[in-house]
């Protein structure tokens, strides 16, 4: 049987690599996982009461866009958060934050763009489902180095105009997945500015803004409204997941402009699966209360502050601005993560499987990922394992 070739180019996912390459060995002491982003602080204590109390209505179909009182809360939340007020038709409940980035390429994304292929930008290293979703679309993928000389994030305004004139989207995660740097509000206005000279469109992966160390992230919503850009040039995408401590949960949301947002609800009627009922009204009450999310920052705070006390001293080596992974400068991320494997049994993703390959180079080759989500004590120990195995 032939397969579509579309794909052919991507490498496998990050989590299957990464089993191909330490489960042949055995763990060199008690298995520590800091590999993938699942938060494990305790979920808010009024999930079960609300699934409980509203069971039967599995029962029913849910509303595709998300029901009006879900979609109020979300706009509630949206107006506390970035001090902006969106309608209800600029607002569309998602599966979590991947699906919507993936199938808001296909609604938004068009075949072609001055008669040539469209490019789609995503930063290099970056999250996986940004470049499927161009190959799904027929459009270029193009990888732009996030590194050190460009503060971790970014730098779409060095591309040549003949370049920019033919992409279509942009993605962009702040704060980044992997590294942890946070776009300010000047970067949001060149990027904006670039947006509306290129005719493009933002895809603004937010997932992670309420996870921070000292200053709650610049979001792209407040600076397109203060700036007065085109709400169609605009899509941010956020998620309960890390928020709330759901990753179980798959409920998330992107707000944009109405037009857009529009052909992203046509695609789900079609292709898309909608929010449980009892999942949209547990997800109701989560963006309503900010004070679980408050508690949970806290947690992330006093793990922070534990991170730097272990890797005191070690230059180069910093707990990020916002989300919750460590990017750990290595001579090489996978022998390092094979290392730590073998001899400690802590568990940590090459930086490599987050990048791909770009003028000969991987940006993430000598980093590791290290996700801050275990409990307090478990992270530290893993950390001090960590900087013990790999830099004496």
């Amino acid at each position: 049987m032939a397969f579509p070739k579309r794909f052919s180019n991507l490498p496998d996912y990050a989590f299957p690599r990464l089993r191909k390459l330490l489960d042949a060995y055995p763990p060199g002491g008690e298995t520590i996982s800091m590999t993938i982003g699942e938060p494990r602080h305790p979920i808010p204590d009024f999930v079960a009461p609300i699934m409980a109390a509203s069971i039967q209505d599995f029962a029913i179909y849910p509303a595709n866009d998300g029901t009006p009182e879900l979609l109020g809360a979300i706009s509630g939340w949206i107006n506390r958060r970035f001090g902006v007020t969106l309608a209800q038709d600029q607002l569309m409940v998602l599966n979590g934050t991947r699906e919507g980035l993936y199938n808001a390429c296909i609604a938004l994304c068009p075949e072609t763009k001055h008669g040539k292929q469209p490019i789609v930008l995503m930063p290099n290293p970056f999250y996986q489902v940004y470049a499927v979703a161009a190959v799904t679309v027929g459009a270029e993928p193009l990888y732009v180095p996030a590194t050190a000389a460009t503060g971790f994030l970014p730098d779409y305004a060095s591309l040549p105009p003949e370049v920019l004139d033919r992409v279509t989207i942009a993605y962009i995660c702040s704060p980044a997945n992997p590294q942890g740097a946070v776009a300010s509000a000047g970067y949001w206005k060149i990027l904006l500015a670039l947006a509306e000279k290129h005719d493009f469109t933002i895809f603004a992966d937010e997932c992670y803004s309420e996870i921070w160390r000292n200053t709650a992230p610049t979001g792209i919503l407040d600076v397109a409204h203060a700036t007065g850009a085109d709400p169609e040039r605009v899509f941010s995408f956020h998620s309960l997941s890390k928020r709330s401590n759901l990753p179980g949960l798959r409920s998330g949301f992107v707000a944009g402009g109405a037009n857009g947002i529009a052909q992203i609800r046509k695609l789900r009627s079609f292709a898309g699966a909608p929010l449980p009922l009892p999942i949209q009204k547990v997800s109701q009450a989560a963006w309503e209360d900010d004070t679980h999310v408050a508690a949970s920052l806290a947690l992330y705070h006093a793990k922070f502050d534990a991170a730097d006390a272990v890797f005191a001293g070690h230059q180069g080596i910093k707990t990020p601005e916002g989300g919750f992974f460590l990017w750990l400068p290595v001579e090489d991320g996978e022998q390092a993560a094979l290392k730590a494997w073998r001899e400690t049994g802590v568990r940590v993703l090459p930086g490599a499987y987050l990048s791909r390959d770009a003028n000969g180079e991987n940006p993430g080759k000598n980093y590791i990922r290290v996700a801050l989500v275990a409990p307090k004590e478990e992270m530290q120990r893993g950390l001090i394992q960590l900087r013990d195995c790999l830099y004496g």
